[in-house]
């Protein structure tokens, strides 16, 4: 092997590891968050009883506090939160995961993350699957257990909307 084959080898090692550090969220991910969140500019409690506002942000970034009740924000600031906080969530699911991704493996998974949580991934079969290097059509249905939540009555049901966003992200993780 000449030097110069060397060389081209170690770069083209050096791009690729860089370009699997750097990825981030895409455009496309954030946009499927987006639109699975949708937009309250004047903050609500979700489900869970947690004070949201914009795109599910539970966090006010500009006032370095919880979303409180009465909060309001603008288009402008709602986007800026999501990008923060989807960032935040690529960024911990690519410290969870032990193998190679695609770009829309990382965004199914943030969106996952960014409804459920870090702590819900990380103890999931999903991501043990996803590690072990299981078949991807078996990783992604895991995704389809996660479409319940507690009812008035603290009573574990299927919610249809989750249903819905587990669907999307399976399939964006097929993809």
């Amino acid at each position: 092997m000449t030097t110069t084959t060397k060389i081209i080898i170690v770069a083209a090692i050096v791009l690729l590891l860089t370009t699997a550090t750097a990825m981030g969220v895409s455009a496309k991910g954030l946009n499927f968050i987006k639109d699975f969140e949708g937009e309250r500019l004047k903050s609500y409690r979700d489900t869970g009883n947690i004070w949201t506002i914009g795109f599910g942000s539970t966090y006010h970034h500009d006032a370095k506090r919880k979303i409180q009740e009465g909060d309001i924000i603008d288009k402008e600031t709602a986007l800026r939160w999501l990008r923060l906080d989807a960032g935040k969530f690529a960024t911990g699911v690519k410290k969870l995961v032990k193998v190679p991704i695609n770009q829309n493996q990382l965004d199914s998974l943030t969106s996952f993350a960014y409804n459920l949580g870090l702590g819900a991934l990380q103890t999931s079969t999903l991501l043990r699957k996803l590690n072990a290097g299981s078949p991807k059509s078996e990783v992604a249905a895991e995704f389809l257990k996660w479409n319940k939540g507690r009812n008035s009555a603290g009573v574990l049901v299927v919610i249809p909307g989750l249903t819905r966003r587990r669907e999307a992200e399976k399939e964006l993780f097929l993809l």
